[in-house]
């Protein structure tokens, strides 16, 4: 039965045109297939908009406002809200996309620093002309594939970096600066995000040992719309290609094309390969029979994941259960403990995290090339690391819980026989 307060709708004979409203839904589900995301023409309608209020700086640098408030900072903050709705209108489209992300991080602080409310007026709809400040007729919209240039011109300052490395048996360093020596046997995932995807697969050092090794590595660089279709560069121990598996370095005809290479330093035994358009260099080596990872990544980059992707060993480090103890790294190996130690200190005379792994894996695997591979890995980390600072890491042993438990023990032991001989 229908609605008593409307009459009912005449049903189109068998056979008749579609309705309006049909037509009307098939052209919005069509046009939703076939969108792009419009990132940038938020971010070029955000430029052209605070042209008039830059004083004539640069346009990732906002002038004439600050947290003080006044004429220029409420026209900040308008263009803002502006540009806020417009990456809210196409997050849709733009979900994996670079420069999406990095507009979004780059809005909230931008709000922050001149203290704008979420809501207000917004600005009106810049008039159609040239995407860049002071650009005259002709001149190249910004490259979509130049992370850093981009990064740059959006935020005014450039990008910040993060260093992961995983190496000799294997040792991996988040992130977070968090340090472990990992069994990890088996297939593993370093980092699993919405740009890159790389995996190790590692086996055991020796017959019967908890240590393992990285004998393969998988490199998955997602598809990035505006720059490259997907690659996959996959090493192995004696075979480090030096190219991806479509026998190409690049992507081909699109802008960002040359911004995804390799090179060579040592061919067979070192290879690195730069995303530009991603702001990622990653370094692949090969010693002692073992692959090492190590990569300088842009934060938005590492951070885009979600949480289904919540298993990366670059972000969280190895799970409790795959750490070794400090019980199974002292186990003798081939080499004395003493011997490796000369050994690493030649070339690490640092004692931090980096020696430690490097006298683990001489003395466990009777192997001295180890020592060139905890060289390099420190190398790399002081290559990627920003801040040099925490270039070594001196990690908290695990027997130092178990130090204080055997002291606490004792403790409670001593209080209990002074007692008993009062008694």
């Amino acid at each position: 039965m229908g609605d008593p307060g409307q009459s009912p709708s005449p049903r189109p004979p068998h056979g008749s045109p579609p309705t309006l409203s049909t037509l009307t839904l098939l052209l919005l589900l069509c046009g939703h297939a076939h969108s792009q995301c419009k990132i940038l023409r938020c971010n070029a309608e955000y430029v052209s908009s605070t042209l008039s209020l830059r004083g004539g700086g640069s346009p990732g640098a906002l002038r004439g406002g600050g947290r003080g408030g006044g004429v220029g900072s409420s026209g900040f903050c308008r263009a803002l809200r502006s540009y806020a709705l417009c990456t809210r209108r196409t997050a849709r489209t733009c979900r994996g996309d670079l420069a999406f992300h990095s507009a979004v991080h780059g809005i909230e602080d931008l709000m922050i620093q001149h203290n704008c409310s979420r809501q207000g007026p917004t600005a009106p709809p810049p008039p159609r002309g040239p995407a860049l400040p002071g650009a005259g007729p002709g001149t190249p919209a910004p490259d979509p594939c130049d992370y850093e240039g981009r990064f740059s011109r959006l935020h005014g300052r450039p990008p910040g970096f993060l260093h992961c490395a995983s190496f000799g048996d294997p040792h991996v360093r988040s992130f977070h600066h968090h340090f472990h020596t990992c069994r990890v046997q088996g297939a593993w995932p370093l980092l699993d995000n919405d740009f890159l995807f790389v995996q190790a697969t590692s086996s055991p050092v020796a017959s019967g040992a908890n240590a393992t090794t990285t004998r393969k590595l998988t490199i998955i660089f997602k598809n990035m719309q505006e720059c490259i279709d997907q690659k996959v560069y996959q090493a192995e121990v004696d075979n480090l290609p030096a190219a991806f598996e479509d026998g190409s370095i690049n992507g081909g005809a699109r802008p960002g094309g040359s911004s995804l290479s390799i090179q060579t330093a040592n061919p067979g035994s070192h290879v690195e390969i730069r995303a530009a358009y991603i702001g990622t260099t990653i370094i692949i080596r090969q010693t002692a029979g073992q692959l090492s990872f190590s990569i300088k990544v842009a934060e938005d980059v590492a951070r885009a994941f979600s949480a289904e992707q919540d298993l990366q060993l670059c972000v969280g480090g190895c799970p409790p259960s795959q750490r070794l103890s400090r019980l199974e790294r002292n186990r003798r190996g081939a080499i004395t403990v003493d011997t490796a130690r000369q050994l690493c200190k030649e070339g690490l005379p640092v004692e931090d995290a980096y020696f430690q792994s490097c006298v683990f894996d001489v003395s466990i695997s009777g192997d001295p090339n180890f020592t060139v591979t905890a060289q390099a890995a420190l190398e790399d980390a002081r290559a990627f690391l920003p801040d040099l600072e925490k270039l070594h890491l001196f990690p908290s042993d695990a027997g130092a819980p178990l130090s204080l438990a055997t002291f606490l023990a004792s403790f409670l032991s001593g209080l209990f026989v002074l007692w008993f001989c009062i008694q």
